[in-house]
């Protein structure tokens, strides 16, 4: 049996690190700023969402509760303008249906709780066509979905629970 030598390719085989800080975004902050006015969500999406079994599991963990705690709302949502800037708005985003992660960001989780973490999700829930770069009021139609899951999940899990229609 041939004798493999270590350390050949070693850089090529190793996989990143999805948790590692991102480099620095090509934004600039002040473009990625979140609008003040955002616009109003329907509630026909609250209720099509809770009736998706995998959007409707999604909660903040410890993890990102206390992110959200410790940064605050508005700081959260200035990080939530960026990554739709740079992860969803072009017409063909890098990595396209895996550039949101699982964890570590209470955005990432909300994202996948609205249906906003890849083009495909946000054509099929907030019927914005995949293949055209979303223009600002797109963005900030998501920015404002993502800001009302992370209030209503920071309120259900305060006790005080938003009143969940009968799934029957």
């Amino acid at each position: 049996m041939p004798r493999r030598r270590t350390g050949r390719d070693a850089a090529a085989t190793r996989q990143a690190d999805l948790f590692a800080p991102a480099p620095p975004d090509p934004v600039a902050p002040e473009q990625a700023a979140p609008p003040r006015d955002l616009p109003a969500i329907p509630a026909a999406l609250w209720e099509r969402l809770a009736y998706s079994r995998f959007r409707a599991r999604f909660h903040l963990g410890a993890r990102e509760r206390a992110y959200l705690d410790r940064h605050g709302l508005p700081e959260v949502m200035t990080h939530a303008a960026r990554f739709l800037a740079t992860r969803l708005a072009p017409a063909h985003p890098d990595k396209d249906g895996r550039q949101t992660p699982w964890r570590g960001h209470p955005v990432f989780i909300a994202q996948h709780a609205t249906g906003t973490c890849c083009r495909g999700c946000v054509a099929k829930w907030h019927a914005m066509p995949a293949g055209q770069p979303l223009d600002d009021g797109q963005q900030a139609y998501l920015l404002a979905v993502i800001q009302e899951w992370l209030r209503r999940d920071a309120a259900a899990q305060d006790g005080a629970d938003t009143p969940i229609s009968d799934r029957r």
